[in-house]
C-alpha cells in the first residue's frame, strides 16, 4: 500500500473512531469446566463498512509502527511467538487475537477519557501506535506479568490525534486477565477478575457502577403481599427488571457482567465458545439505533461487523460477521508458524448468508 492509500485509510478510520455511535465493543469472559477460557468480543462501526480481514503472522516476522502523520519508522518489533488475528483496514493493524502460547489480547476504544504520551521524534524508537499495540503484545509474550513489566517501557502513540484513544484486554490460558488504559500519559494496569469490557469511562468506574444494580438477581422476583393484594410476576426473568438495555458502554457493561456471571458452566471450552456467541447476540446493534431516522450515512446489516470468541484451552478462533452469522474457525494447532509466511485475507469471502434448505421427505 503507497502513502496515497495509507492517508485514504487513516482518513477512513479515523472518521469512524471519531464518531460516538462507532465506540460499541463489548467483551466477556467465560470459564468451562475443563478448566478452559474462552475470551470474547463485538466490535462496532457504524459510520462505514470497514475492510474486515483475518491475518496470520509466523515467528520471526518482523514488524515497524507507523508514527503520526503515516511515516513508518516506529518501533520495530520480531515475533517470538505465531499469532492469527482479525484486523481493520490494514492487515498489522490487528485488533483481536490469541498467539501460540495461548495469549489472547483486544483493542476497545477508549473515547474521552483515555490520553497517550505527546509524541516525541527522539523516542520514536520506543514509539509503537495504539492500532500495533495487540499486534506487539501477541509477537511477544506469553503471560499477562510479561505484559505488565514491559508496558512501561513503551510509548504508545495515535497515528492521528483526532482519533479516540483506545484501551486493552490481555488474557492469559490461566485465566488471568489485565486491562491497559493509558491516562495523563501513563499505562495504568488493572487486574481483571471479571473479564467484562467496554468502553469510556475508565474500568474502575464501571466496577463501581455495578453497584447500582445490588437489586437484581437471576430467576423471577415475588410473588410479594402488597397491603390487601398479592403482587406477582408477568412472566420469567423479572428478578432482571431494571437491567439496562440501551447501547451506551456502561449499560452494555452492566448487561454484559450479569449475563456473563449468571450463564451455566459449560463442560468443554468448546461449548463456552459457542455460549458466548449466544451471550453477544444480546450487543448485536441495529444500525438504525445510532443515528436520527433517516440519517444512517450507510444501509449495512448491522452496525456489529463481527464477533470473535478466541478458545485459549483448545487454540482455536471463531468468528462470524453482520453478513455471514455462520461461525468460522481459525486452528492455530494446524499452523507451522516456524514457516507459514505473513497472510491476510477477508473475513467474507461472499457477503451473504449461508442458507442451508431444509430437505423435506416425500
Amino acid at each position: 500500500m503507497g502513502k496515497r492509500e495509507i492517508f485514504y485509510a487513516l482518513a477512513a478510520i479515523i472518521g469512524i473512531m471519531g464518531t460516538n455511535g462507532a465506540n460499541a465493543c463489548t467483551g466477556i469472559t467465560l470459564k468451562s469446566n475443563d478448566g478452559g477460557v474462552v475470551t470474547a468480543r463485538t466490535i462496532e462501526w457504524g459510520e462505514s463498512e470497514m475492510e474486515n480481514m483475518y491475518t496470520i503472522v509466523p515467528r520471526d516476522y518482523i514488524q515497524q509502527s507507523m508514527l503520526p502523520g503515516g511515516e513508518i519508522g516506529g518501533m520495530a518489533f520480531s515475533s517470538m511467538y505465531g499469532y492469527v488475528g482479525l484486523a481493520v483496514v490494514r492487515p498489522e493493524w490487528v485488533v483481536d487475537g490469541m498467539n501460540e502460547a495461548g495469549l489472547t489480547a483486544g483493542l476497545f476504544y477508549f473515547p474521552g477519557y483515555g490520553e497517550y504520551p505527546e509524541y516525541n521524534p527522539a523516542d520514536k524508537a520506543n514509539t509503537i501506535s495504539d492500532f500495533q499495540l495487540v499486534s506487539w503484545i501477541l509477537s511477544r509474550f506469553s503471560t499477562v506479568d510479561q505484559v505488565k513489566n514491559a508496558i512501561g517501557n513503551i510509548r504508545v502513540t495515535s497515528i492521528d490525534p483526532r482519533a479516540s484513544t483506545a484501551h486493552w484486554r490481555v488474557t492469559e490460558p490461566s485465566g488471568k486477565q489485565i486491562i491497559i488504559e493509558i491516562v495523563d500519559g501513563k499505562p495504568n494496569v488493572y487486574d481483571s477478575e471479571l473479564g467484562v469490557l467496554t468502553n469510556s469511562p475508565e474500568y474502575p468506574w464501571q466496577l463501581k457502577n455495578l453497584n447500582n444494580y445490588v437489586n437484581l438477581i437471576p430467576g423471577t422476583a415475588g410473588p410479594v403481599q402488597f397491603g390487601p393484594i398479592t403482587l406477582r410476576a408477568f412472566g420469567a426473568g423479572s428478578g432482571f427488571l431494571g437491567l439496562p438495555g440501551d447501547f451506551t458502554p456502561p449499560s452494555r457493561f452492566v448487561r454484559a457482567a450479569f449475563l456473563q456471571n449468571y450463564s451455566i458452566p459449560q463442560d468443554t471450552s468448546y461449548n463456552a465458545a459457542m455460549q458466548a456467541f449466544h451471550i453477544l447476540n444480546n450487543f448485536d446493534v441495529p444500525l438504525g439505533t445510532e443515528y436520527p431516522v433517516g440519517r444512517a450515512p450507510v444501509n449495512m446489516p448491522s452496525a456489529t461487523q463481527w464477533t470473535i470468541a478466541t478458545d485459549m484451552h483448545d487454540r482455536i478462533v471463531y468468528y462470524n460477521t453482520m453478513y455471514n452469522r455462520t461461525l468460522r474457525s481459525i486452528d492455530l494447532n494446524g499452523i507451522d508458524f516456524a514457516n507459514i509466511k505473513f497472510q491476510s485475507y477477508p473475513l467474507d469471502t461472499t457477503k451473504s448468508e449461508t442458507i442451508i434448505p431444509v430437505q423435506i421427505q416425500r
